[in-house]
């Protein structure tokens, strides 16, 4: 009886999955395999690959990801390895200085961040890929900060103190201990940050005032009704977005399983 309750508790979530994940779902694979007349065709999977429009979008949207993902972590490794290992104190009042713009509407800071690019440059027209990652790393920083000041939060200091003692310096320590254990933390960061920023099109639309990113693109279908096109489009990326979760899924699971025997084991 009571295994029959909990079955019911799951109901209310397997209809909201149904109603709001699966049936879009279905709905873009229709329109992506389909065309005007309803008849299935590959035609809109080879249009998007012919077209220099979407596959230069797909392009230029994998490079902003890629800048703004490195960018975002070169910077929050350190901020949140001082943070978490660090002797200052109110970390949690600098930590708060980080997530305190998330509180703001987003289109506010964009705007603030578009005021203080045009004071300094002149003229954004003359940097928009530059520009844009500047924006999508203000965004996008505090989701590559959080992971892994959690991950070295929660390090093992046994395993740093028995580093030491087998007579590794600090550097060695952090290459050989530290690092290796704070990937699950650098992956989830990643996987937080690539994502969103191939598809945020409102930092370049407010920031260049341009359409050239894989969200617009998708939208400006859309809005042309052009459902079929659109919906592939969709899918390709859906699809794309699948595999990067599932890789970085099993590497964050490979490392987990691996990382304390092999430092262990140096």
């Amino acid at each position: 009886m009571q295994l029959r309750n909990k079955k019911m508790l799951c109901l209310p979530y397997g209809v909201f999955l149904i109603c709001f994940v699966l049936a879009p779902l279905v709905v873009i694979i229709y329109y992506a395999l389909t065309n005007g007349e309803g008849r299935f065709t590959l035609e809109n999977l080879t249009g998007f690959f012919e077209n220099p429009k979407t596959t230069g979008t797909l392009l230029y949207s994998f490079g902003i990801a890629v800048v703004t993902t490195s960018v975002c972590l070169l910077l929050a490794y350190p901020i949140a390895y001082i943070l978490a290992r660090g002797k200052m104190k109110h970390k949690s009042v600098v930590l708060m200085l980080f997530i305190m713009p998330m509180w703001i509407n987003f289109t506010l800071r964009i705007t603030a961040l578009k005021e203080i690019l045009t004071v300094i440059e002149g003229n954004l027209s003359f940097h928009p890929f530059l520009n844009t990652v500047i924006g999508m790393t203000y965004d996008f920083l505090p989701f590559m900060i959080l992971p892994i000041y959690t991950t070295l939060l929660k390090l093992d200091k046994s395993l740093l103190e028995a580093a030491s003692d087998l007579g590794a310096d600090s550097v060695r320590t952090f290459f050989q201990v530290t690092l290796p254990l704070s990937v699950p933390g650098i992956i989830s960061g990643i996987f937080m940050v690539f994502l969103p920023s191939m598809t945020n099109y409102v930092v370049l639309d407010m920031l260049y005032n341009s359409t050239y990113i894989m969200g617009s693109l998708i939208g400006a279908y859309f809005a042309a009704y052009d459902w079929h096109g659109g919906s592939m489009i969709a899918l390709v990326l859906l699809v794309i977005i699948l595999v990067f979760t599932l890789f970085t899924n099993r590497y964050s699971d490979e490392d987990a399983g691996n990382g304390r025997g092999g430092v262990l084991g140096r």
